[in-house]
């Protein structure tokens, strides 16, 4: 039943998001902005595929146990698009603002994300292992909630400055995917259930594209 159950979400999350992330992008009309939304969406479902895609087809046949190494590089790799995810992100939020300058923020970005990747790449992770260390899924992610961090603080400050109600609930989807997360990460091993908090962490970067997509085509129909 899990194993149905599970699939048949994951299926309709990749195939939701990469369509929306294509929609965008083809009614963009060149506007940057709504451009690197959709690619942001595709980025967010295909680095998704490279975990859900294995873990479906370990669920659905032999078990997890049997694509330790298929779920550890899928993992790395997702690890790393989600960084990618949230750098088209930050440019998202410095275009829609019309924000100049702020190379401090700028740099800070670059950092924590230079920093996240570096820490994924390490082989201490153990990605392909079957008990990967705990400690690394914690240095790893110190990095990228820094970086969510400040994502969340640049969306609700601009959107309160500026009353955008498209966007004012942006930094709220942000910050839920990061608290369902975060626990994921450090209790999931021992508390398998907890493992289902991916579900509403899901739903909150659904909940992300779906901000962009009511914009980019409320703006299409404007510009049309």
């Amino acid at each position: 039943m899990q194993a149905i159950a599970e699939t048949l979400f994951d299926t309709i999350y990749l195939i939701t998001v990469i369509t929306l992330g294509i929609i965008m992008i083809r009614k963009s009309g060149g506007r940057s902005q709504y451009r690197l939304f959709g690619i942001m969406a595709v980025v967010l479902g295909l680095g998704d595929s490279f975990h859900l895609i294995p873990r479906a087809l370990a669920l659905c046949t032999t078990g997890l146990e049997n694509f330790t190494a298929a779920l550890g590089v899928g993992k790395l790799i997702t690890s790393v698009t989600m960084t990618i995810f949230y750098i088209l992100l930050y440019y998202v939020w410095r275009i829609r603002y019309h924000i100049a300058g702020k190379n401090g923020i700028t740099a800070a970005v670059y950092l924590l994300s230079a920093l996240r990747i570096l820490l994924c790449l390490c082989p201490q992770n153990g990605w392909m292992q079957a008990n990967p260390p705990l400690t690394w899924g914690i240095y790893r992610n110190i990095p990228f909630v820094l970086f969510g961090l400040l994502i969340i603080m640049l969306f609700f400050q601009e959107t309160k400055r500026q009353n955008d109600t498209a966007f004012q609930y942006m930094w709220l989807t942000i910050a839920l995917s990061f608290v369902f997360y975060i626990p994921v990460v450090l209790w999931a091993d021992v508390i398998p259930m907890i493992g289902m908090l991916m579900i509403p962490k899901t739903c909150a970067y659904v909940w992300t594209v779906l901000i962009g997509y009511r914009e980019v085509t409320s703006a299409g129909a404007i510009f049309q």
